[in-house]
């Protein structure tokens, strides 16, 4: 029998992650994924809703849909990097690329997707902290 990955712990333990969707199976697909790997997950279904969670709980980082009414996954990505600029963001998308004026260093993770994709994708945001140097900037 295959275990599912796991996501990568964070110095407090588990890696805490925001799940953004505004279609609620979806949604709810996407937040029993992370929790499969291993991690906190609060969820949020829209742009706006994400922003005033990540005002109140501890979030390592946020997985969002691209195409949200209202406020779409790279509007929601800019608005947080407005406050939080070292906060990873992995945009989930069913398009084959994002638009050109996205930020090049999102993480871009293909709809639909499957447990293995999430965790290649957190492990690749790993990689990049880890990479960067993470020195409590």
């Amino acid at each position: 029998m295959r275990h599912p990955p796991e996501a990568p712990d964070t110095i407090g333990g588990k890696l805490a992650v925001l799940a953004v969707d505004d279609d609620a199976l979806v949604l709810m697909s996407t937040v029993a994924m992370l929790e499969d790997l291993g991690c906190h997950v609060v969820s949020a279904n829209s742009g706006e809703a994400a922003l005033q969670l990540l005002a109140t709980e501890r979030v390592d980082l946020v997985v969002s849909d691209q195409s949200m009414p209202r406020m779409t996954g790279l509007q929601l990505a800019d608005a947080i990097r407005a406050r939080r600029p070292d906060m990873p963001v992995i945009i989930a998308t069913g398009y084959a690329e994002l638009p050109p004026e996205a930020a090049k260093d999102l993480v871009r993770l293909g709809k639909p997707f499957m447990l293995e994709d999430l965790a290649r994708a957190l492990a690749a945001i790993s990689a990049r902290s880890s990479a960067s140097g993470q020195s409590g900037r």
